[in-house]
C-alpha cells in the first residue's frame, strides 16, 4: 500500500521543514509532503488530437542551509508520469462516479510514491469557449478522479488551461483552493504561475514545476501569467530564462527536480529542436527530469547523460482515433536524489478515452516500439 501522505499547505516550504519531519516521525509516518504551491490563496486546439479523435519563497537562510548529499536520504524514491487528460467521452461518469473512472490503470498510477499527469482542459464549470478550434472544459470532480486513481499533482500549463476563458479559469482556480490539491503552472499571477510544488518520500525532497510552450498567437498575451495578471507559466522563448531560473532557484532546496512541459509538434513521433532546446536548457540549470506533452504521439524516454527525458506521453485519458493516438502508458521513474537508478514503461491503450493496461505480446510489441522512439529521440536506455 502506498504510504499515508500528510499535506501541508504553505508558501515558505521548507521555513518548517525541519518541523515536518520531526511531526512525521512522530506520528509514525514515513512520508510527509510541503506544498510549496498554496491552494489556499485567493486567486482569481489541437486539431490533431480530435480528429485522433521565482516563486513565493521564504528565503531566509536556516531553509536552505542543510548540507545533502547528492543521493539525498539515500532511499529511492518511484515517481510516476502520465500524459494528456481530460477525459473525453467519460464526463458523465466522471461526474456520477470519479473514483472508478480510472481504475483500469490506477494500480500502475497508485504503485509510485509520487504521481503526476497534464490535466488538458480548463477546470469547471464557469465561462465560455475561447476563439478557438477546440475547447476542453472538465467538471471539479476531474480531481476526485485522478486523486481515486493516485496521482498526486498536476499541470495545467498547456493550451487547453484557459479554454474558457477568464471566467472559466477563475473557476480552475476556485477549484484549486477548495479542493486543496496541487496544480502546477497557473496563478493569479506569474509569481503563482511558476510557484513550484514540493514534496517529501522517504525523506527525499521532490519538487515539480510545470510550464507551457505551446500558446495561440491570437491568446498568447491573456494566457501568459504576468505581474497583476492571471495565467499560465510561460516556457516561450521571451520568458525561457525566467523558467531556467526557477529550476537554479528550486534546485538547492530539493533532492531530485522535475519540469513537467507542455511543448512540441502534434502528431510527430521525434521530438523537435525546440524540445531539445528546451531540454538542454532547463538540465543545463538543474532539472533531473524533463517530462513533456502535446504532441499527442509517445516519443522517446530515456536518458540524457546523467538526466531522464521523456519527450512526450501522448495521450492517456483523451480521446484517440489512431492506432499512434491511442498508444499510451505510465512511465515510472526510479530517483535516489539526482541520482535516476532506471525506469519502466507501462504500455496501455485507449479504449473510449480511458487507458487499459496492455499484457503478453501487444505489451511487448509496444515495449518494441518505444526503444525505437528513444533512439530517435537521442536517448539512452543508461546514464552516460
Amino acid at each position: 500500500m502506498r504510504p499515508r501522505r500528510l499535506h501541508r499547505t504553505v508558501r515558505g516550504l521548507l521555513v518548517l521543514g525541519a518541523v515536518a519531519l520531526a511531526a512525521a516521525a512522530c506520528a509514525g509516518t514515513d512520508e510527509t509532503s510541503v506544498a510549496a504551491k498554496d491552494p489556499g490563496r485567493d486567486r482569481s486546439g489541437d486539431a490533431e488530437a480530435m480528429s485522433d479523435t521565482g516563486a513565493s519563497r521564504d528565503t531566509d537562510a536556516t531553509t536552505t542551509t542543510t548540507t545533502r548529499p547528492p543521493t539525498g536520504s539515500g532511499q529511492a524514491v518511484t515517481l510516476a508520469f502520465a500524459g494528456d487528460t481530460n477525459f473525453n467521452n467519460q464526463l458523465g461518469a466522471l461526474r456520477s462516479s470519479p473514483g472508478t473512472v480510472l481504475s483500469a490503470i490506477a494500480p500502475t498510477l497508485s504503485a509510485a510514491d509520487v504521481t503526476m499527469l497534464n490535466l488538458e482542459a480548463a477546470l469547471g464549470t464557469g465561462g465560455s469557449p475561447q476563439p478557438k478550434k477546440f475547447t476542453f472544459q472538465v467538471p471539479a470532480q476531474a480531481i476526485d478522479a485522478v486523486k481515486a486513481a493516485g496521482v498526486d499533482v498536476v499541470t495545467m500549463a498547456n493550451n487547453h488551461g484557459m479554454d474558457f476563458g477568464p471566467v472559466g479559469f477563475a473557476d480552475s482556480l476556485r477549484i484549486e483552493r477548495e479542493s486543496g490539491f496541487p496544480i502546477l503552472g497557473i496563478g493569479a499571477d506569474d509569481t503563482e504561475a511558476y510557484t513550484p510544488w514540493v514534496t517529501e518520500a522517504k525523506g527525499q525532497r521532490i519538487g515539480f514545476i510545470g510550464a507551457n510552450d505551446i500558446f495561440d498567437d491570437n491568446l498568447r498575451s491573456a494566457w501568459t501569467a504576468a505581474p497583476g495578471h492571471p495565467g499560465l507559466a510561460s516556457a516561450e522563448e521571451a520568458h525561457q530564462e525566467r523558467l531556467a531560473q526557477e529550476v537554479r532557484t528550486l534546485r538547492p532546496e530539493v533532492d531530485t527536480l522535475v519540469v513537467f512541459l507542455h511543448y512540441g509538434t502534434e502528431t510527430q513521433l521525434c521530438p523537435n529542436a525546440r524540445q531539445k532546446e528546451l531540454v538542454e536548457l532547463l538540465t543545463g540549470a538543474g532539472a533531473d527530469i524533463v517530462v513533456g506533452s502535446h504532441p499527442h504521439r509517445l516519443q522517446g524516454v530515456g536518458y540524457h547523460g546523467q538526466q531522464f527525458v521523456a519527450y512526450s506521453l501522448g495521450n492517456f485519458a483523451f480521446q484517440a482515433n489512431s492506432p499512434e493516438g491511442a498508444a499510451t502508458g505510465v512511465l515510472t521513474v526510479t530517483a535516489t536524489g539526482r541520482r535516476i537508478d532506471g525506469y519502466t514503461w507501462t504500455p496501455a491503450v485507449i479504449r473510449n478515452s480511458i487507458p487499459h493496461p496492455l499484457t503478453g505480446t501487444a505489451a511487448d510489441a509496444a515495449q518494441a516500439t518505444m526503444t525505437q522512439r528513444q533512439q530517435c529521440a537521442g536517448l539512452t536506455p543508461q546514464a552516460s
